[in-house]
């Protein structure tokens, strides 16, 4: 079994008024060294397998059911196996 992290954030083009909204909090806060906030979600998926069998399948979630590519666009990272 494999466990995978799939990061889901909207693409450098699209507006995030999450991370906007939030960077500005944080200039409120008197941090103007930040300059830019992205808001995005993660997946913690288990799969049986390892290798090829779990890259063809979070890449079949991810294309099918995660991710809006007009919008968005994912990365994953094997966090282990057992």
């Amino acid at each position: 079994m494999t466990k995978v992290r799939i990061f889901v954030t909207y693409k450098q083009s699209v507006f995030d008024p999450q991370g906007e909204t939030i960077k500005d909090a944080i200039h409120t806060l008197g941090h103007d060294e930040v300059k830019d906030v992205q808001v995005g979600k993660f997946f913690d998926v288990t799969v049986e397998g390892t290798g090829k069998v779990v890259e063809k399948t979070i890449e079949e979630i991810a294309d099918q059911l995660l991710v809006n590519f007009n919008m968005e666009t994912y990365k994953y990272q094997v966090m282990g196996e057992d």
